[in-house]
């Protein structure tokens, strides 16, 4: 597009189609859509301000995050842009998109099986889930250490294929 768009000629959810095409730098199959990081999306008289939460509060990401953020809206017209962060409430697995959920199984990471904010099971104690392994399917996994390739997977393995796969952590 050679001509600078305006507020009034683009909608949020046009703006959220493009955010959905910027790639998260770490799991590249995720957008900053589909893994939750987008927050809103909303109009300062002519300049759009998007609002994202980091997955925490120093994710050395952010910076590179909010830049293809920038330069995704530049290239599609969008003359002002403002990047505002928000750190409450803190990012959730929960945020996950179900297309985002898919993406993580078909790169070979597990997805999150149960809700970082779930009340109903504090009763029962801490456990772990029935991971299903994302190459085979079989719920014959094991844990095999509580951190995988960064600290927000747990490493397990599968029984059934052998493959060892990152399990996403509820957070």
């Amino acid at each position: 597009m050679s001509a600078e768009l305006v507020a009034d000629s683009v909608s949020v959810q046009q703006v959220m189609q493009w955010l959905a095409l910027v790639p998260d730098p770490e799991i590249p199959v995720l957008s900053v859509v589909d893994l939750g990081l987008v927050r809103d999306v909303s109009w300062d008289g002519a300049t759009c301000v998007v609002t994202i939460t980091p997955t925490y509060s120093g994710c050395p990401a952010m910076q590179e995050i909010s830049a293809d953020i920038l330069n995704t809206l530049a290239q599609k017209g969008m003359a002002s842009v403002r990047i505002q962060t928000r750190l409450s409430p803190a990012w959730t697995t929960d945020w996950l998109t179900p297309a985002g959920r898919a993406a993580l199984k078909g790169y070979g990471i597990a997805p999150p099986k149960e809700k970082a904010i779930d009340i109903s099971g504090l009763a029962r104690g801490v456990h772990r889930p029935s991971v299903e392994c994302p190459h085979c399917g079989s719920e014959a996994t094991r844990l095999v250490s509580q951190f995988g390739s960064t600290s927000c997977k747990a490493l397990y393995r599968c029984s059934h294929c052998g493959e060892p796969f990152d399990y996403f952590k509820a957070h």
